[in-house]
């Protein structure tokens, strides 16, 4: 029995090791070692969009000499980058009527939104909807701060870092919550190529919190495992408008720690029954568990909990009945609009992207708007939640 156990964990190994070589040279081939991974440009189509104003005006504003110079292609298509567009946010706001109407973020008096994408079962669309929303909001002006809390690493890997080589010394959110000569928050924070979009990575050193934890409580070490994540973000609360914490698929210290710190929740959902079922059980243990972190004095309050349906097929009638039924019971706690289902959004993952990051040309029509339009739709309805929170309507 020990030479088979032997051999097998040497098979697991090997298995590790040459998958890890392949990513790395799909890496590699994808984005070479001495390039710099960048966004790409947007259209002055998709940018009047992002920015809430019309594609002639601007136009008249690269004719009057207003603002960032565009790049200017064939037939006079112009293309701004995500620096210029954010420089054309700062611009319109100085002159707009309502405060807020092109940089949306917190106001004076304002708190930070920390918002925890969670479920217990994998396959739910959890990473996807998070770096979607992460994304998304820098784009719109927000000043974003995404943490990878799953060991797996697969936010950080759709932001171009492979863990077992980018990430060989720390640089986790662990190293800032540890129990022994924790580091600042800000020496993990690390810049995306999205402008307003940080990040902190992740990779299997946070499973040593799961493993610190247990002795530190019987130690009783000063400070509780919950407050952990909270106290680490108020370090750097002022530099940010929202944080979205990419949660493992499990209900361990680290995600009870992330929960005690955030200010709202997004529970992705698969609408099918074995899907829904699990998310019935793993309600039940964050409720009892969350139960015991309140009673210790966790804030447990939220501005507020939302269900994400996710891959949803609109013609698949099961997952139309589940939908329903969800609906039904949780009411308005079910956000309005779905994350469809899409080849779309699958092919860009496909090269370690996102559906903001790729060329719509890569896509039929059809097909890219649809997903585009479902993911829009999603995290607008989320950004309403935010502004709600501080209290506005419609952004102001």
């Amino acid at each position: 029995m020990d030479g088979q156990r032997s051999r097998i964990d040497f098979l697991v190994g090997e298995h590790a090791r040459t998958l890890s070589e392949r990513l790395q040279a799909h890496r590699a081939q994808l984005f070479p070692p001495d390039a710099k991974r960048v966004l790409r440009k947007f259209t002055s189509g998709e940018v009047a969009d992002l920015l809430g104003v019309k594609d002639a005006y601007l136009r008249k504003l690269h004719l009057d000499g207003r603002g960032p110079s565009p790049e200017v292609r064939a037939g006079g298509r112009r293309y701004y980058s995500p620096a210029d567009i954010q420089s054309l946010r700062v611009m319109l706001e100085k002159g707009a009527k309502q405060p807020g109407t092109y940089l949306p973020g917190r106001h004076d008096g304002d708190h930070l939104q920390v918002i925890t994408v969670i479920n217990f079962k994998g396959g739910s669309g959890k990473t996807t909807t998070a770096a979607h929303l992460a994304q998304k909001m820098a784009l719109d002006g927000y000043r974003v701060l995404a943490i990878d809390l799953d060991p797996q690493a697969s936010l950080s890997a759709l932001h171009g870092f492979q863990p077992e080589f980018d990430l060989l010394d720390g640089g986790t959110l662990y190293d800032a919550i540890r129990y022994d000569d924790p580091v600042p928050l800000s020496d993990v924070i690390q810049k995306t190529y999205f402008t307003n979009l940080d990040i902190i990575p992740g990779n299997l050193d946070l499973m040593e919190f799961e493993h610190d934890t247990p002795r530190a409580l019987l130690e009783r070490e000063e400070g509780l495992f919950f407050t952990r994540v909270g106290d680490a973000l108020a370090s750097v609360e002022g530099e940010y408008d929202a944080v979205v914490i990419d949660c493992p698929p499990t209900l361990g210290y680290s995600t009870m720690s992330a929960l005690s710190a955030a200010t709202a929740v997004l529970v992705t959902v698969h609408p099918q029954m074995l899907d829904v079922m699990s998310m019935c059980q793993f309600l039940l243990m964050v409720s009892n568990l969350l139960g015991v972190v309140a009673d210790a004095g966790g804030d447990m309050s939220y501005d507020w909990l939302r269900y994400v349906v996710t891959r949803y097929e609109p013609g698949d009638g099961p997952q139309n009945q589940m939908v329903g039924f969800m609906r039904n019971m949780f009411g308005d706690h079910v956000l309005n609009h779905t994350v469809l289902k899409s080849t779309a959004i699958s092919d860009a993952g496909i090269t370690k992207q996102t559906l903001y990051e790729v060329e719509k040309g890569q896509f039929t029509r059809a097909t890219y708007e649809r997903a585009m339009e479902s993911l829009n739709a999603v995290n607008g309805e989320i950004e309403g939640l935010i502004q709600a929170a501080w209290g506005r309507s419609n952004g102001t």
